[in-house]
């Protein structure tokens, strides 16, 4: 007798989950569209392109040009003042074309995001699949998104500033943040479940976990700033020395937290223990004390994750920081992220994760 009125409540769960399929894949999309933009973003990077901007800008417009006159006329301005500043901009026209190309697919994926994310978005609240009261949430992953075009800008136009290294460590931050938030959004659509939530001490120790993630991806952006990677290219030891000396050299005393190579490196691989042992710590006592198997489950793949992400960035230095491992230790980053936020929903929402995982499962 019992089991009569609960199974019309059983359907209506899942129908309710199932309504959900839409935002769902909606979100997914969005994210997988920022671990692009971000991953192109690094690229552009990697080729010097970004510290140019204004000056690709001024040279080939916003769109690269498609005719070879034009190219050439372009490069024919390398030699105004200003504009030879980056080798990676005027070395030649095959540089050229690279940080064009590079730099102009970003700013194309960053205008396809927006339009990704802002016309799916007013459909279903026009249609009622996003009720009403969930509207500021997407709203502000929207304004939190939008905020990455002129932080970039401001980081692009910022040659030879000691704050560029900063404003690529923000710009990088918050496309990371953002990646991370529209994750956390897919992952609790679902009303959830009754699985057990682990004791505070437990989620507090995920909370930590991920946000100490963000601060190493911050401290990766500035490693990339000011081309730490290429000084002390030595592990586990630099220049023989856990703590090699030229930390402070710089004055004043802060400006070595973000334009010294040595104490930019330095405070990156510290990040890096602190990590590992912040998750080593975590997939202990979620081991030892979870009662749900997404838990654990996700602790022990956030464990791996970082183990083979401080392994990527130990052979990126002993191989002297070639481009396709930066590029690799860039993802993965991401990567290391992704896997913290499951963990951490994993822990503060057990119920949601445990539903939306069998769903995404079947393909909804």
């Amino acid at each position: 007798m019992v089991s009569v009125p609960m199974e019309p409540c059983r359907r209506a769960e899942t129908t309710n989950e199932r309504s959900n399929r839409p935002v769902r894949l909606w979100l997914y999309g969005v994210a997988a569209l920022v671990f692009v933009g971000v991953i192109v973003a690094g690229i552009a990077r990697l080729t010097e392109s970004p510290a140019a901007l204004a000056d690709l800008v001024r040279l080939v417009g916003h769109l690269p040009p498609f005719v070879a006159a034009d190219w050439a006329a372009a490069a024919a301005h390398c030699g105004d003042p200003g504009v030879d500043r980056l080798p990676g901009l005027c070395g030649g026209l095959d540089d050229l074309r690279a940080a064009a190309w590079w730099q102009g697919l970003h700013r194309i994926l960053g205008h396809a995001l927006g339009a990704a994310f802002l016309l799916p978005f007013v459909v279903f609240v026009g249609n009622g699949t996003i009720p009403r009261p969930h509207v500021p949430r997407y709203l502000a992953l929207f304004a939190l998104g939008a905020l990455a075009g002129p932080v970039g800008w401001a980081m692009s136009a910022a040659v030879g500033d000691t704050g560029a290294a900063l404003r690529l460590a923000v710009d990088r931050t918050l496309s990371a943040v953002v990646f991370a938030a529209v994750l956390w959004t897919a992952l609790t659509l679902s009303e959830g479940g009754r699985a057990p939530r682990p004791s505070p001490f437990r989620r507090i120790g995920a909370g930590v976990v991920l946000g100490w993630v963000v601060v190493q991806i911050f401290l990766g952006g500035l490693v990339s700033g000011v081309h730490a990677g290429f000084v002390y290219e030595t592990w586990p030891l630099m220049d023989g020395a856990f703590v090699p000396a030229g930390l402070l050299v710089l004055e004043p005393v802060w400006e070595n937290l973000i334009a010294n190579p040595a104490m930019v490196q330095f405070l990156h691989r510290i990040g890096a223990y602190v990590l590992f042992a912040l998750v080593l710590g975590q997939f202990v006592l979620i081991v030892m004390t979870a009662r749900t198997a997404t838990a654990r489950v996700s602790a022990f793949a956030l464990g791996f994750a970082v183990a083979f992400q401080i392994m990527v960035g130990i052979a990126t230095l002993l191989m002297h920081v070639p481009f396709s491992m930066s590029l690799i230790h860039q993802a993965m980053a991401l990567v290391v992220l992704a896997t913290a936020v499951v963990h951490a929903v994993s822990v503060f929402a057990p119920g949601r994760m445990e539903t939306t995982l069998p769903l995404a499962a079947e393909g909804v």
